[in-house]
C-alpha cells in the first residue's frame, strides 16, 4: 500500500498487488476487496494523519485478518522510505499467509527494501522466483537465486525453524518490555481469557507483544479476537465486554475511555508452578539468541500446561472401537488433581473456550495419533515420576 494524498490528509490504497488476481466472480472479487481494505488499514494503523519527510526508521510488524468462518491468515508489513531527494511519505509493503513465520519474511523484507532503494522494478522479478520456489518445512531452507544490477547473482537463503510453532514468535521483545512478575500476570489473564490491552509506542513491539503472550498459550489457542494493532478507526474495539488481546499505540491511548482493572490474575496461578515459572524466568542468559530466548520461555510455560492438564489423555474414554468417538470426563479429570490450588485453577481454566476447543478436537482424535512436543513433554513427565516413584 502507498499513502495518497486526499483531501487534508494522506489515504491508503493498494497500488501494487502481486500476483495479479484476475477472472474471480462477482462474490469473490467484494470478499478480494474486503481483505485489501483491511490490509491498508493495518499497514497504515494511524489512519491519514501524514505528513512527507525525509528520514524515517524502517520497521516490520504483523497482524491478523480473521475470515468470516474463524480462520485466521496472517499479515506481514514492512514500512520504508524510498531514497530520494524529495520529502515523501513511507510506503508499506505486505504479504498475507496462512503461514506464521515472522522471521523467514522479515528476511524477505529486507531483500525488498534492498531492491526498492535501487528501482522499484527490481522487485517484481525478486517476487516471481519467490513464488516460483517451494516453501520450505520446519527446519529446512530453500535456495533462491536473483540478480542485482551492480552487484551481479546473489544466493539467498530462507530457513524455518525446526520448532514451527514458534517460528512467529520472539519471546524476547517480551522480556524486554514486562517484568517476569508483568509477565505470569499477564499469562493468567489470558490463560482465563480476560480483556488484555498493550500499550506502546513501536508498531513492531506492540506486534511480537501480542503474539507472544498468544503464543504462551500452546498448546491451547487464544480463540477470541486477536488485534495485534488496533488501526484508529476500530478503537472502540477496547469497549467490547468479550475478551480480546490488543495493541493500542500510545498516541491512542487518550481515546481509550475504558480502563481495565487489574483482578485476581495475581493469585490465581498455583502458587508452586508461579514459581518454577518465575525461576526459570529469572535464569534465562541476558545474551542469550532469538532461539534460546524462546527455548526456555516457552518450555517454562508448556511445563505449567503438563504438570496442571497434561494427565488429560487418561480420562478420554470410549465406550465403541478404536474409531468410536471419545468422551472426556471432566468430573473425574479434575477431581484426580492433589493439589487444592492447581485443582482451583483447572476448575476455572476449564470453562474457557480455549480449553473446550482443545477437548472437543481430542475427543474427535483416534485414540494413539498423539503428536507434538506438548505430548512428548508429557510422556517425559509421566516416565520422570514413575522412576521416581521406583527410587522411593
Amino acid at each position: 500500500p502507498a499513502l495518497v494524498k486526499s483531501g487534508g490528509g494522506y489515504e491508503p490504497q493498494i497500488s501494487y498487488q502481486f500476483p495479479k488476481r484476475d477472472g474471480m466472480g462477482r462474490s469473490q472479487k467484494e470478499e478480494e476487496e474486503k481483505i485489501l481494505k483491511a490490509i491498508t488499514l493495518f499497514c497504515f494503523p494511524e489512519g491519514i494523519d501524514w505528513a512527507p519527510m525525509t528520514e524515517y526508521q524502517s520497521e516490520t510488524f504483523s497482524f491478523v485478518l480473521t475470515e468470516v468462518d474463524g480462520s485466521r491468515k496472517n499479515g506481514y508489513c514492512r514500512r520504508l522510505l524510498p531514497k530520494g531527494n524529495k520529502a515523501c511519505p513511507p510506503e508499506a509493503y505486505c504479504i498475507i499467509s496462512k503461514l506464521a513465520c515472522f522471521g523467514l519474511f522479515s528476511k524477505i523484507f529486507d531483500e525488498v527494501e534492498k531492491r526498492r532503494q535501487k528501482s522499484m522494478a527490481m522487485i517484481y522479478p525478486f517476487m516471481q522466483k519467490l513464488r516460483e520456489s517451494p516453501f520450505p518445512a520446519p527446519g529446512n531452507s530453500v535456495e533462491i537465486k536473483s540478480h542485482i544490477p551492480e552487484s551481479g547473482t546473489e544466493i539467498i537463503k530462507l530457513t524455518r525453524p525446526l520448532d514451527s510453532w514458534l517460528e512467529h514468535v520472539n519471546f524476547a521483545t517480551l522480556c524486554g518490555c514486562l517484568s517476569n512478575q508483568e509477565i505470569l500476570l499477564v499469562f493468567a489473564a489470558a490463560v482465563l481469557e480476560r480483556r488484555i490491552v498493550f500499550i506502546a509506542e513501536e508498531l513492531g513491539t506492540l506486534s511480537q507483544v501480542a503474539h507472544a503472550v498468544s503464543a504462551l498459550l500452546y498448546p491451547f489457542t487464544w480463540q477470541h479476537t486477536l488485534i495485534s494493532i488496533v488501526p484508529s478507526i476500530l478503537i472502540d474495539v477496547v469497549m467490547a465486554p468479550t475478551p480480546y488481546l490488543l495493541g493500542v499505540q500510545k498516541k491512542m491511548v487518550d481515546l481509550i475511555d475504558d480502563k481495565c482493572d487489574i483482578g485476581d490474575e495475581g493469585s490465581i496461578l498455583p502458587p508452586k508452578l508461579h514459581d518454577e515459572i518465575l525461576l526459570a524466568l529469572e535464569n534465562k542468559k541476558e545474551k542469550a539468541t532469538v532461539e534460546e530466548w524462546n527455548r526456555v520461555v516457552s518450555e517454562a510455560f508448556l511445563g505449567f500446561f503438563v504438570k496442571t492438564v497434561g494427565h488429560y489423555a487418561s480420562y478420554l474414554t470410549s465406550s465403541g472401537g478404536a474409531e468410536a468417538r471419545r468422551t472426556f470426563q471432566s468430573r473425574a479429570f479434575y477431581k484426580s488433581i492433589k493439589s487444592n490450588t492447581t485443582r482451583h485453577f483447572v476448575k476455572k481454566f476449564m470453562q474457557t473456550q480455549m480449553f473446550d476447543i482443545f477437548i472437543q478436537e481430542a475427543e474427535q482424535r483416534q485414540s494413539g495419533t498423539h503428536q507434538g512436543i506438548f505430548h512428548q513433554k508429557i510422556q517425559e513427565y509421566q516416565n520422570n515420576g514413575k522412576a521416581e516413584k521406583k527410587k522411593r
